[in-house]
């Protein structure tokens, strides 16, 4: 219990524990699907480290690029029941507009200390939670971040989170497919940590599936 993924575990939880939580939901509405995109990385483009760190690949020096952020929520039915043991996946490019995908062709190198890809399993509370980087804007895109949910094997959701009101989001055209009722519910609204132990922004996003 007391190897290195679960001791990155503990301390990701830790800068979350303190955060408050939207309280239960009843009969609320789903969270709204989205495009996977030509990136999501298979299994034999991700580095042998796929936790929920994407800032530190295991047994490399460097640090991710970029402003250094922790994503967590709940997985939640639609009548507010914690999902335990769903499988949460984000991936998104790195600071330098690269994702972690031999389909992306792009004129910069990538950065070499950003998993690009992770994973994080919920709790009997359904909690999930990562750190990560502020999503960047690249050509054609509003800054975001891909997320795809797996309960019990099978893909439940696949959707895309984004910044509260960035300039590019009027101008994206999978941004502006999402109902406006419904944008809301995947806007990562970036707080600083509670916790005096860590300077790093949080966001709160529950995902209803």
């Amino acid at each position: 219990m007391n190897d290195p993924a679960n001791r990155k575990r503990r301390r990701l939880l830790l800068g979350l524990v303190s955060l408050p939580v939207a309280g239960a939901v009843a009969a609320a509405e789903l969270t709204p699907a989205a495009s996977e995109g030509p990136f999501y990385p298979t299994g034999d483009m991700r580095f042998d480290d796929v936790d929920n760190d994407l800032v530190r690949i295991d047994g490399r020096v460097e640090q991710a690029g970029g402003e250094i952020v922790r994503l967590g929520g709940r997985v939640l039915d639609a009548s507010g029941r914690p999902l335990a043991g769903a499988r949460v996946e984000i991936w998104q490019c790195d600071v330098r507009g690269r994702y972690l995908h031999r389909g992306d062709f792009g004129w910069t190198a990538r950065d070499a200390g950003f998993q690009g890809f992770g994973h994080d399993l919920t709790g009997s509370d359904g909690r999930y939670q990562f750190r990560t980087i502020k999503p960047v804007p690249y050509t054609g895109r509003t800054p975001h971040i891909h997320v795809k949910v797996l309960v019990d094997g099978r893909e439940r959701l696949t959707t895309q989170f984004y910044l509260p009101d960035h300039p590019d989001n009027a101008r994206d055209f999978l941004y502006r497919r999402i109902p406006a009722a419904l944008r809301e519910s995947v806007t990562m609204h970036f707080r600083p940590a509670q916790s005096t132990a860590l300077a790093e922004p949080v966001a709160e996003l529950d995902i209803i599936v």
